[in-house]
């Protein structure tokens, strides 16, 4: 195994969802959203938090709130402009 293992990130707020679908449906591969990049999204476009706040809420660094956040963001907008589905990936 090459690199450390991922730190656990304490998540707070559970979607009531598991997938967005586009209509009309797309037949291309869904993309997948990890349930830590959400929680950084609502953390810090919702609750207005600054990375470091969010980043103590989490248990993880400013940075690594920073990269959930630049990787969701992409996933999201990415998934509108190409009308795929997002799928949630929960635990």
């Amino acid at each position: 195994m090459v690199g450390r293992t991922p730190k656990p990130v304490h998540i707070h707020n559970l979607p009531p969802v598991d997938a967005l679908v586009p209509y009309p449906k797309e037949l291309r591969p869904p993309i997948h959203l990890d349930l830590a990049e959400l929680e950084a999204l609502r953390l810090v476009e919702l609750e207005k938090l600054s990375y470091d706040e969010a980043g103590i809420v989490m248990g993880v660094s400013r940075n690594t709130i920073w990269r959930m956040v630049e990787s969701g963001k992409e996933k999201i907008i990415s998934a509108f402009f190409e009308g795929r589905k997002i799928e949630i990936h929960k635990p």
